[in-house]
């Protein structure tokens, strides 16, 4: 929900499917400006001192953790804030939600109880709700749904 994909969509559309290449060409998405004005918003919340039960920030993304790198000189370039990034386990082929359903189970293993999933897959948003957390979706236009 903060980067749009759109652009890297036709990737996807073929047989076999380019994943590699889908992800590789994340570097170039432009952000989603609602997205990146909620995250900010949400952050902006949590960091205040006054704020009871402030939370960290995690970032729960299905690229593959061999673009940490890229991802967080993007996240920087778009003036995302975050506390913990989660990637896919590289050449991890499940769907997303079931990449995003094992790293809540993880988060909570750890003692992290997220307080609210912010996601733009149709997909991962049911999941969370079906896993108890409240979650925003936020339409980037290029799931099926």
């Amino acid at each position: 929900m903060l980067s749009d994909a759109s652009g890297r969509q036709h990737l996807l559309g073929v047989e076999p499917r380019r994943w590699a290449d889908f992800f590789e060409a994340s570097v170039d998405d432009p952000a989603i400006p609602d997205g990146i004005g909620l995250a900010r918003a949400l952050v902006g919340i949590a960091d205040d001192p006054g704020a009871s039960g402030a939370r960290p920030t995690v970032l729960l993304t299905a690229r593959p953790a061999r673009l940490v790198e890229t991802t967080m000189a993007w996240m920087a370039r778009n003036g995302v804030a975050w506390d913990l990034l989660v990637m896919r386990v590289d050449d991890d082929h499940r769907a997303s939600p079931d990449v995003k359903r094992e790293a809540l189970a993880d988060l909570r293993a750890t003692g992290h109880e997220p307080a609210l999933a912010v996601d733009d897959d149709p997909r991962n948003a049911e999941m969370y709700w079906g896993e108890g957390v409240p979650v925003v979706y936020v339409h980037s236009g290029y799931y099926e749904q």
